[in-house]
């Protein structure tokens, strides 16, 4: 409104270029007034009545010299409600697949079922459930309302308060961490896929020029059942038969034996050195199952949303498929029971423990994929009424189910692998890479048609990883182009294939030889103590200085309801919620004791680098915040006051849902922002419900318009006669004298 201001002579130079027209809009007004200016005061009334409740806005203020509100954007702003240049879901369904797809990722299928059996079977979903109401699903649904509500990215969505920006470039910096190595993941999955084009599977023996004489393939399920071991000769040997000493070999010897699927990982595919301080030579293989990797998150992104839409019917759909297919296979196989029962039975004792609370907190955390900003861009695409509540829940919950059901696949297989090499179930059980490119390959090799089962898993994980690849480099280039909006448009693919292109030059140093040390690096630092830091202060940012009751009340205006119960998420977001995860985030800090893969320990010097990957995102909350003091006017006290307010234009996109509570208006509810500026429609349509009659407002402590209007000699229908106001204006303010 500010524009609104400007001097006289301007004022009078757009009117007489460019006279405000309303006819079409408001044809009742127009034919209530006359002219001829003999009307009396309380049809101008009526008339300013009814303005306020039509007069919108546009984006970005008023242009000098140019009507007040033209007739071509009247017609626009009423087609559709959303942002247009940033592109809308073409239905709900993919919005809710999409975010199921971002959730939903390698962590389910090679992390949780490991915690589940080492945290107590089943006991370890109670606190992995409880995890989820008061912790997960609160930090999960303000990320998608905020989103939503503003349709705005993960820096721009800060305007619910500037001084903390920083939270928002933070939340770029770990996309940007997490896009990278994520893709080296898949870089893998692709050289496997590749490897079982093949009659048998090249893990599948020792007899490679890559296996060393650690290498050792047998089935010792006879021997180990008459409690001898087998030698890598092929030979049971029982204790009773050797001495001491020879027993004591032949232990020792299978303790340092190696699996053909592990030397195929470690010796063949990586080649990998001895620590971090030896990187070598890239593994070109690798590069070229990378830049394949990058060539489909281009293509599949090519047209943001409207391409990546149709793709996440295949990678969130399809995963379930291959899980059924697999867990049928699984249920055929010996032992398939009694991997099943050591995942599933309960040890209540270990409730009891804290760290088993700690892993279902971080799991939830980080299987949500909630501070990554991926969330909130999604959810910024979506129409503002879309019924984002439901959608957090669903999805919430999916994840889990996902999770849980996962487990009967995993387990089942890895209690056949145990079942073949004779051993117990805890002996094979693992996690992360060593679940999905050992232990899970090497049962496969021992299956009937090995490839086709090996093909379809590694299927499988491209499907996941790419379904969250895809939704982590989209927050990345919406956040440049929110920040940047001319790269829209045609821009938007140059500006894509930089951003693929920087990813992919970054991720060469993870597929050197010395690479799987980076990775794990990277992925210990990159997303776990910054991760938690970011989330704890995004959540008390909104519920202690924008307000929890206040994010309520946007809430119900996008929805028409308040998410239920509203007590909960009121106190989930004010003090649950964040404690947990400040108690997480102590927890992890005090039992953190360095880095490590393997054997291998890694120097003080890496360690640190770590850390410098953990605060190079979270120092840029303070670093952000103190700009923004210096560059702003006044005392100390109101630049943070100002800082800590929302900014004029934070709240709805579109022009049709931003509503101006006023004084003179003071009914007409709707959006609490400050109201400052020319970028803000003024109210609502004058059909909404909430808006209260004024019919019986008094305006009749309007001053006078003091600027000279040309006569509108136009028809009734074609506008506002702005001379006939002011002179009943001036009729009535003689009166009163």
């Amino acid at each position: 409104m500010e524009r609104l201001k400007d001097s006289p002579n301007n004022q009078s130079k757009m009117s007489e270029e460019n006279p405000v027209k309303f006819g079409k809009r408001n044809r009742n007004i127009s034919q209530s007034s006359s002219s001829s200016g003999s009307n009396n005061l309380s049809s101008s009334a009526n008339l300013l009545k009814d303005q306020c409740y039509s007069l919108e806005v546009p984006e970005g203020g008023f242009p000098k010299n140019e009507s007040f509100v033209s007739e071509d954007y009247l017609s626009d702003s009423s087609e559709g409600d959303d942002d247009s240049s940033r592109g809308t879901w073409d239905n709900p369904i993919e919005f809710l697949l999409s975010c199921l797809s971002f959730a939903v990722g390698l962590g389910n299928i090679w992390r949780f079922p490991y915690l589940c059996y080492r945290n107590g079977g089943g006991a370890f979903l109670i606190p992995y459930v409880i995890s989820l109401i008061f912790m997960g699903l609160p930090v999960f649904l303000f990320e998608m309302s905020a989103g939503q509500f503003s349709s705005e990215g993960p820096i721009s969505i800060w305007k619910i308060c500037p001084l903390f920006q920083g939270i928002g470039y933070g939340m770029c910096i770990l996309s940007l961490y997490i896009g990278t190595y994520y893709n080296i993941i898949l870089s893998w999955a692709f050289f496997y896929i590749f490897s079982s084009f093949s009659t048998s599977l090249p893990w599948a023996s020792c007899g490679n020029w890559w296996n060393s004489e650690a290498c050792r393939r047998v089935d010792s399920t006879n021997c180990t059942a008459h409690f001898g071991l087998m030698t890598s000769a092929g030979d049971c040997v029982l204790q009773k038969d050797v001495t001491i000493d020879v027993w004591r070999n032949i232990t020792e010897e299978l303790n340092q034996s190696k699996m053909p699927s592990d030397e195929f990982f470690h010796n063949f595919m990586l080649d990998i050195s001895k620590g971090i301080h030896d990187l070598g030579a890239i593994r070109w293989e690798l590069a070229i199952c990378l830049l394949l990797a990058w060539v489909i998150v281009y293509f599949a992104l090519w047209n943001g949303i409207k391409s990546f839409g149709k793709l996440v019917y295949f990678t969130s759909l399809f995963p379930y498929l291959i899980l059924v297919i697999l867990l049928i296979r699984a249920a055929t196989l010996p032992g398939y029971m009694d991997g099943i029962t050591f995942y599933l039975t309960p040890k209540w004792e270990k409730l009891l423990e804290i760290n088993v609370w700690a892993d279902a907190c971080i799991q939830i955390f980080f299987s949500l994929g909630v501070t990554w900003g991926g969330m909130i861009t999604l959810a910024s695409y979506n129409k503002f009424e879309n019924n984002v509540f439901r959608d957090a829940v669903i999805v919430g919950i999916g994840n889990c189910l996902t999770s849980f059901f996962a487990g009967f696949v995993i387990f089942g297989i890895i209690g056949y692998m145990a079942h073949e090499l004779g051993v117990k179930v805890e002996d094979v059980a693992a996690q992360g890479a060593g679940l999905a490119f050992i232990a899970y390959p090497e049962a496969v090799s021992r299956m009937p048609l090995s490839p086709v089962w090996s093909i379809l898993f590694f299927v499988m994980l491209l499907s996941l990883g790419f379904g969250t690849q895809f939704s982590t480099t989209e927050t990345v280039v919406t956040i440049i182009l929110d920040e940047f909006p001319h790269l829209r448009g045609k821009n938007r693919r140059w500006l894509l294939l930089g951003v693929c292109a920087f990813m992919y030059c970054a991720g060469l140093f993870m597929i050197t030889e010395g690479g799987m040390y980076v990775l794990q690096l990277v992925d210990n630092h990159s997303a776990t103590y910054s991760a938690l830091i970011l989330g704890c202060s995004e959540v008390c940012v909104m519920a202690w200085i924008y307000g929890a009751d206040r994010f309520l009340e946007d809430m119900k205006f996008m929805l028409g309801f308040y998410p239920y119960p509203r007590f909960f998420w009121k106190w989930a977001w004010k003090v649950i919620s964040p404690s947990i995860v400040v108690l997480i985030l102590v927890f992890t800090w005090v039992d953190y004791d360095g880095n490590s893969y393997g054997e291998y320990d890694f120097p003080a010097w890496a360690n640190a680098l770590g850390w410098m990957i953990t605060f190079s995102s979270v120092i840029l909350i303070p670093i952000v915040a103190i700009i923004k003091i210096c560059n702003e006017e006044g005392t100390f006290t109101a630049r943070i006051q100002k800082l800590t307010q929302p900014t004029y234009d934070w709240g709805p996109a579109s022009p049709q849902h931003r509503r101006l509570p006023t004084a003179d208006c003071s009914g007409l509810g709707g959006y609490s922002g400050p109201i400052q500026g020319s970028n803000m429609t003024l109210v609502t349509n004058a059909s909404n419900p909430n808006i209260k009659d004024i019919k019986d407002t008094n305006f009749s402590h309007l001053e006078p318009l003091n600027e000279d209007f040309e006569e509108d000699t136009s028809s009734e229908d074609d506008g506002l006669n702005m001379r006939a106001i002011r002179e009943e204006a001036k009729l009535k303010s003689n009166s009163k004298k």
